[in-house]
Parts: C-alpha cells; structure tokens; sequence
C-alpha cells in the first residue's frame, strides 16, 4: 500500500527553490497565495522581465489568436542557437512542454512560469547543458482571459478561471488533425515542423474518479503511431518518471485514467481518449514521444502546481540520462517511416481498434463511494472518506481491430487549396505530376455516406462505408501526390484513407467532392492508391 504520509508531509519537496518566497519575482499565484491565476498579459509581463534578465532565453511570437493576442514561445538554450538549423549536429534534446490549452485548467501555466524564473537563475544546470527546451505557457490566451466563478466550479481553486474554448468556441485539443485553430496552427507550422521536439509535455487538469494522487500522467496511445515508442514509453520513461517524482520529488501520482465502473474498480482504470485528434496521439503518430498531463482536480491549487512543477522536473531528469537513447529510438521509427510502402514488409494503418490492459496493472489510491439516486432519480456515486488501495488493469494499450495496408503513394486528383495548406501545414511533403500519367490504382467506392447527429466542433462528422475497386486512369500533370514513405507517412495515411476516425474526409473536407446536387449516387472519392512503387 502506498503511504498517504508520503503526500502530506513531503509533497512539496524539489531540488529548485521554486517557491522561496523571499523572491520578488513572483508568479501571480505565489504572490496571491494561490487564490489567482495569471491573465494573458500577466504571463506577458513575467517572461518578458524573464527574458530582459538572461542572455539563455529568447522569445518568439509563434501567432495570434482569433483575438489577436501574441502567443509567446519561450526557447531556453545555453548556449543559445540562431536557428533550429543549428541543431542537426548538437547532442542536446529538444524538448517542449505547453500549458493551458484548456483555460480553466490552470496549475501548468503557473508551473511553467516558476519553471521559467528556476532556470534562467540557474545557467549552468543539467538543463541546460543536456537539453533546448521550449515552454508555451498560455496556449488558449483567449479563453484564459475569460475568468469566472462559473467556470469549472468542482475544481478546488483558484476561484476564477478562464473557459475552455478558445476565441472560436472550438477546443484546441479536438484540433490536432483537422487544424482549424490558430492556436493549434501555429504549434504544428512553427514548433513541430520547425524544431521537432523529441518529447511533448500537454498539461491539463481532470474531471473523473475520486483518487489521493495530486498528479497523473500518460503517454501516446494511438495505435497508429509506432509501437515501439509506445512500449518505449509504457514499460521504461513512464514507470521511471513516476518513480522519481514520488521518491526524489516526494509527489504521489499515478497513470492517468478512470475506473469503467465506479461500482465494480475490478474492471481496470482506463484511458479513454486514443484518438489522433488529441495533441498527445497526434504526436505519437508523428513518431515522437508523447506526455499528457492531468493533475487532480479535488486536490487544493497549491499542490496540483507543485505537483506539476515537479513532474516537468522528472522528466527533464529523464531526457537528460537518457538523450542518446532517445534520439536513436525516434531515428530508427523515422527510418521505418521511410521505407514504408516499397519494402518488402507490408505496413498497416489502424482503421479501428481497441484498449486492452497493459502488461502491469496500476495502483490508484481511491475512496469507497455510495450509491445514491439524485432527485431524477439517476444513480450517482459520492465520495466518502475512507480511503483504499486498488491494483486493477490498467487499460491502454491501442491495437488495432481492423486495419489496412499501406500503399506507396497517394494521388489527389482535386487540386482543393484549403486540403493543400493544410496537409503541407502538417509538414507532410506533396509532390506532382511533371507529365500526364496513366497509373493503375485503388478507388474507394462509396456505399453509405451519413452524417453524425449532433454537431461536434463545429462538423457533422462523416460516417463513411464502401470498398476499394481497381482501375487504369490518366492522372493529369500537375496532380498532386504523396509517398507514403516519408518522416510522416502514417499521419499522411491517418489523413487520407477515407474509413479513419480522425481523417479528413471524417472533418467534411472532401464533402462537396462527393455527391452530386441531385441523385443518391456518390463520386469517386478523391484520394487514388497507388499500391505498387512506381517511378513518377
């Protein structure tokens, strides 16, 4: 049984002097004996007077929300590099960490402000010397500045937090794929595509079971993103980070997740959002390691910030022991990248698929509940003090129940300019025909197309069902393509096999390219296979 002693007398133990308050360059929830959050033009304040004090730190406007308002990112490097370009030959990691990309869930962008004024009193760290690491500490500036205490009213403290959605009433982190935000934008054209981090850091708090652990956290999970990171992650970095921020950094935590049944925990602890839409999945398909964050939404303000705090050091920690097997790992699930769609093997895309238990079971220290019926009389479940040790499955790990090969390229025979930028924007490479060219390819052929009956994010998405016929076609010149075999070949194919829960046909890109205005036929879908490596 874990010891809840550990939580209450040692949780607030770091190696920083993080929370001194001696200091006067304070964050607002230090100064507010966490009672407050920071707004937009608070976090402003604290990193440019970060940045005016050390020569390690450089700011860069990465974008504007639909408000107009700067999101700042904060590159820290000592010594500090001109451009990523620099980076091709440096032994250091890069590694970025981002906060509140859901407004009201608030303790990361403070903890990534401490974090701030740790480092830059601390040039010569083991940070700094082993990694460049890059912090966007309010992601969603316009729903952060919408305070209220109407917003997220079971989380305890601070009283006012900013809402969820950012300035186009649209979640950031539903966003990853279909990339509509400029928020989300502007990570994957100016973070992801320009300095490629080796781990990502999604910080966020929780809404689900009763539990003692101040902070939980997991890792990329869809089953589309290489499985050898994912068992990278589940079996060595995650256990490892979980046990040095217990022991070294005194903080209880646990795998992220809730129980299936609060009823009956013998049924596992789940993590439940596999999806590609999600920042943390959509990593891992770009063949990078992934970290989701959610810190305890019933313990008090100060602990989930130092509990986060602590976590972001354990990680650190991590990627500096470890950097070389880090890069090498992603190196070789680049490699496979490459050779996929011409080697021999014959690589597979995840079309659907399912959570089964990880190999070790988790522990969650939680609390009986009681069944009680609410004046609907709908059953619910309330908390009550006795705490429990529970070891139960842990359930997530992502394999795929229905899957489908890989061909060498894709063909777009729709020049559509919202479909290119966007598929470039995700730093996929498109080429195209320098002649007219007559191919054989796969077609989908369309049997059922119907929308979802509730708008999500904006879209009625697409429910789609039909089969892949061969045919001989004459693809005009200029028509784009793109090899599968490329550094994000999966994620080309996630985007462009039309039966995907996160593709773009699934978004209603491809909408007014597949019915006619009358008649209950369907076009040709787009998007052609091309299945046999050929010279183009």
């Amino acid at each position: 049984m874990k010891n809840i002693l550990l939580f209450i007398g040692f949780l607030f133990v770091t190696t920083f002097s993080l929370f001194a308050q001696k200091t006067e360059f304070l964050t607002v929830a230090e100064s507010s004996d966490y009672t407050l959050t920071s707004t937009h033009r608070d976090v402003l304040n604290f990193v440019n007077k970060a940045d005016k004090d050390s020569p390690f730190l450089r700011i860069e406007t990465i974008g504007y929300t639909t408000e107009g308002k700067p999101l700042p990112l904060l590159i820290f490097a000592n010594p500090m590099i001109k451009s990523p370009k620099d980076l091709v030959n440096d032994p250091r990691l890069v590694v970025y960490i981002q906060a509140n990309i859901h407004s009201g869930e608030v303790e990361g962008k403070e903890a990534t402000q401490a974090l701030t004024r740790e480092l830059i009193k601390n040039p010569n760290s083991e940070i700094f010397k082993n990694i460049v690491l890059l912090i966007v500490p309010d992601l969603n500036a316009d729903g952060n500045d919408k305070m209220s205490d109407q917003n997220r009213t079971n989380q305890n403290g601070p009283k006012s937090v900013g809402e969820r959605h950012n300035g186009q009433f649209l979640d950031i982190n539903r966003d990853a794929m279909k990339l509509e935000t400029p928020e989300m934008r502007a990570v994957v054209g100016k973070i992801y595509n320009v300095w490629d981090p080796a781990i990502v850091v999604d910080m966020h708090t929780t809404n689900g079971s009763y539990h003692v652990e101040p902070v939980t956290f997991t890792w990329q999970m869809n089953p589309n993103g290489d499985r050898d990171l994912i068992n990278y992650m589940r079996d060595k970095m995650m256990p490892w980070v979980s046990n040095t921020l217990r022991d070294k950094y005194q903080t209880l935590n646990c795998f992220y997740g809730e129980f299936v049944d609060r009823a009956d925990r013998s049924k596992g602890w789940i993590s439940y959002a596999s999806e590609a839409r999600y920042m943390t999945n959509y990593v891992g398909v770009r063949n990078r390691l992934s970290i989701l964050n959610e810190n305890y939404v019933y313990a008090d303000y100060k602990s989930r910030v130092l509990g986060s705090y602590n976590l972001l050091l354990s990680i650190l920690d991590y990627a500096i022991d470890n950097k070389a097997e880090i890069k090498s790992i992603l190196n070789k699930a680049d490699e496979k990248s490459r050779s996929m769609g011409s080697s021999k093997e014959i690589d597979s895309l995840a079309i659907k698929y399912q959570g089964q238990p990880t190999p070790k079971p988790e522990t969650i220290m939680t609390y009986e509940v009681e069944v009680i019926k609410d004046e609907n009389g709908r059953t619910r479940y309330q908390k009550t003090d006795k705490q429990v040790d529970v070891t139960v499955p842990y359930i997530a790990d992502y394999f795929a129940t229905e899957q489908i090969s890989i061909p060498y390229a894709y063909i777009l025979n729709i020049a559509d300019k919202k479909l290119i930028e966007t598929i470039m924007l995700h730093g996929i490479e498109l080429n195209q025909l320098s002649k007219d060219t007559e191919l054989q390819v796969e077609r989908y052929q369309i049997k059922k197309l119907t929308p979802d009956s509730r708008i999500n994010q904006g879209h009625y998405l697409n429910n789609i069902e039909g089969d892949y016929v061969q045919e001989t076609r004459v693809f005009k010149e200029g028509t784009y393509y793109i090899k599968s075999g490329q550094k994000l070949g999966k994620l080309a194919a996630y985007l462009l096999e039309p039966e995907t829960d996160d593709g773009l046909l699934k978004w209603n890109y491809f909408d007014r390219y597949l019915v006619p205005q009358w008649g209950n036929t369907f076009f040709p879908y787009p998007v052609y296979r091309l299945i046999k490596p050929t010279d183009l």
